[in-house]
């Protein structure tokens, strides 16, 4: 988010390119997470989770994974929880990498579009916005999406 903010401002009429490329290149790293989770786990992917001090993280990404996994992954892309947990157990659960990469793709694709939305239309004034109201951006927009989810589940 930051790398592709800054990119952004510096070529606003760029902004939705670079998000797609910041998309690709997210998507990419998760198959890369995920086969570390497959086939690595135990060394690389708990070296990971135990750097980044994600312990804890890594109960409750599989928590969310017995209930709903492409739910859960839809919903990682927005969280704060490290998206590279969520690949890695994935492919330690062995969620079926389709689920992964479909749900992957919807969430990064989104989350750095908005960004780049607001960057596009809005220039310097969405950066001003941005850098005071991030974290609540970030959480607002999670809230939309599981009510969204809420939603479909129980009234259609």
């Amino acid at each position: 988010d930051v790398l592709l903010l800054a990119l952004a401002f510096g070529a606003p009429k760029k902004s939705f390119k670079l998000a797609g490329i910041c998309a690709v290149g997210s998507v990419l790293g998760a198959v890369l997470g995920y086969l570390i989770g497959v086939f690595f786990f135990d060394t690389v992917g708990m070296w990971v989770v135990n750097t980044y001090g994600l312990e804890s993280k890594m109960e409750i990404v599989k928590q969310y994974y017995t209930e709903n996994a492409f739910g859960a992954l839809l919903l990682a892309g927005f969280t704060p929880i490290p998206f590279k947990v969520f690949t890695i157990v994935s492919g330690m659960m062995k969620i079926p990498l389709t689920t992964l990469v479909v749900a992957s793709a919807i969430s990064r694709t989104a989350r750095f579009m908005l960004v780049a939305s607001f960057v596009y239309f809005f220039g310097n004034k969405a950066k001003e916005y941005i850098d005071k109201y991030f974290d609540l951006l970030t959480i607002l927009f999670t809230v939309a999406l599981i009510g969204g989810f809420v939603l479909l589940k129980f009234v259609f």
